[in-house]
Parts: C-alpha cells; structure tokens; sequence
C-alpha cells in the first residue's frame, strides 16, 4: 500500500487539490505498477505563517 504525502502552502482551491489527487495516484501506479484502490494519497496543507524560506516566513514577504 503506497502512501504519498504532498505538503503545500495554502491556498489552492477544492478542485486543484481533487486533481492532484488524482494525477499522482495515477503517476504511482503507472511508475510501480501499483493497484490505483491501494494508493493513499495525503495532502498537508501549511499555513502561510507556517513556512519560511531564507530566514523569512511567507507571510511576511
């Protein structure tokens, strides 16, 4: 059972995450011929005010 985790910052919309979803379980099932019923796909959505990069949190730039 396959199990992918995806972590993005906020702000996509319920339709972007549907298709994400849906194309990389059919990316991992197509690359290690893996059953499509058995891929779990997990989206962490991160706050803004959550992440930085170069010392500086997204939010803030």
């Amino acid at each position: 059972m396959p199990i992918v985790t995806v972590k993005f910052l906020e702000g996509r919309s319920d339709e972007q995450k549907r298709a994400l979803v849906e194309r990389v379980t059919k990316a991992v099932a197509e690359t290690i011929q893996a059953n499509p019923e058995k891929i779990h796909v997990v989206l962490e959505e991160m706050r803004k005010d959550h992440y930085g990069v170069a010392g500086k949190r997204i939010s803030d730039q």
